[in-house]
């Protein structure tokens, strides 16, 4: 049975678009929403009754779209690909859009100053290095439950500029665009906000529009940043095509202690491994914080709910076989068993027997720069374990420096051909972090 796309369903020129999403006040009869909620993955939802009808009654398709600012996606951007994990994992259908369109103008939302234009072939290649994590994630194909990829350039690029401005524009306020977040916080901030930035909520928007009629795409998702941006969307299909449309966005995730989920002192959390060794980002999920092991299972890992309950209520020495869990499971997941095997036995060596593996990070270094002697806290950041020669000096200071297993205080002594054991210099960075430097 259709739904209903009358009355408030649908919003008509000149009607109040919806502000305050409301969850409803009956538990959801959808798997996909209950395990959604269930996991934590629900902030806001647009039209909930009328969206856990849909999952309900038949195949819903949804959508996230990613731009290609970077080779590879980061872990900030898991949490979305999981999103569209457990759609289909619930029987429903995923589409990822790849940004070609819309990272030519650049996503305003949470930043506090203009993206650098990238070309069309930087965008290209982009794309094509970060094809291959979605994959690791979920199923594509030809069947009603696949997921499929789409590139918003092949429809954006077609958009002759007055025909946009005469078909969608109209649709949209100056006023209602002034109170969206991504616009009002820079202009607080006096940073300036290009017209073609301003733009691209409306791209967001019509991107939306032509998933519905192209692949019947009812639901977008995203994180609470692009809230306004997803409502735009579902706005635009619901007055102009009169269909059902709808907007999940999930929490902007910090640490226990406040810190933005997936940023280290040393950047991102890269999702390639050409970018990021699976033994670093095995070693990330190991460092989570106590207070966030049972929401990290829930969001990143497919354990039953009941195992999880079971670990986040280990204590005391308990908790790290919880975190192994959670690296192996997040690792396997990306990079695969075997890669995650190798990383856990690796990290076992290293921190609890105290010896080498060949999986460890190395860094390496031209022999001659090491017979002429590399300060040490510079060697710590070309490392990338610290950011800085200065916090390489902090950690000394405070005891977290070790060449060779030995507490180190001097950040600027030298290091030599003398300090090589077995080929290497083992540096390390607290009780956690490990690095190889190897003379070539």
């Amino acid at each position: 049975m259709p739904l209903d796309t009358s009355d408030t369903a649908v919003l008509e020129p000149g009607q109040r678009p919806l502000e305050n999403p409301r969850m409803p006040e009956q538990p959801f009869t959808s798997e996909f929403l209950r395990v959604m909620q269930e996991r934590g993955y629900i902030h806001q939802i647009s039209h909930p009754e009328e969206l856990d009808e849909a999952a309900s009654k038949g195949v819903v398709t949804g959508y996230i779209g990613y731009d290609a600012t970077a080779p590879s996606l980061h872990v900030g951007n898991l949490i979305t690909i999981m999103m569209l994990r457990r759609l289909q994992q619930t029987g429903h259908k995923p589409i990822v859009i790849v940004g070609g369109g819309t990272t030519k103008v650049g996503d305003p939302s949470g930043k506090d100053e203009s993206r650098q234009l990238r070309t069309h072939e930087e965008i290209q290649a982009n794309i094509a290095s970060q094809k291959q994590v979605f994959g690791k994630f979920l199923t594509f194909g030809d069947g009603p439950t696949d997921a499929i990829m789409v590139d918003n350039d092949e429809w954006l690029s077609k958009l002759g500029y007055i025909d946009f401005l005469r078909d969608y524009g109209v649709h949209f306020t100056i006023n209602r665009m002034l109170t969206f977040d991504s616009v009002k916080l820079r202009l607080e901030r006096e940073q300036p906000l290009t017209f073609i930035e301003f733009n691209y909520m409306l791209m967001q928007a019509t991107d939306f529009l032509e998933l519905s009629r192209r692949y019947g795409c009812v639901l977008q998702m995203g994180g609470s940043d692009q809230w306004g941006n997803i409502l735009n969307g579902v706005e635009l299909i619901r007055r102009v095509d009169h269909k059902p449309a709808f907007a999940l966005t999930t929490p902007l995730l910090a640490t226990s202690s406040g810190a933005k989920m997936g940023k280290t002192a040393q950047g991102a959390v890269w999702l390639n491994a050409d970018m990021l060794s699976p033994y670093d980002y095995w070693q990330f999920w190991r460092n989570t914080e106590d207070g966030d092991v049972g929401r990290f299972l829930k969001l990143y890992t497919d354990l039953p709910i009941s195992e999880i309950a079971r670990l986040e209520a280990l204590e005391g020495a308990g908790i790290n076989e919880a975190k192994k869990v959670l690296a192996n499971e997040a690792t396997t997941m990306l990079h695969g068993a075997e890669e995650a095997a190798k990383a856990a036995a690796a990290a076992e060596a290293a921190f609890e027997k105290g010896t080498l593996s060949d999986d460890l990070p190395t860094h390496e270094i031209p022999a001659a720069d090491l017979k002429a002697g590399v300060v040490l806290a510079a060697l710590f950041e070309a490392a990338g374990l610290a950011g800085s020669r200065g916090e390489a000096r902090r950690l000394a200071q405070g005891g977290g420096l070790r060449v060779n297993d030995k507490a180190e205080t001097d950040a600027n002594r030298t290091i030599t051909e003398a300090d090589l054991v077995d080929g290497v210099v083992k540096l390390a960075a607290g009780k956690k972090k490990i690095v190889l430097v190897k003379p070539v």
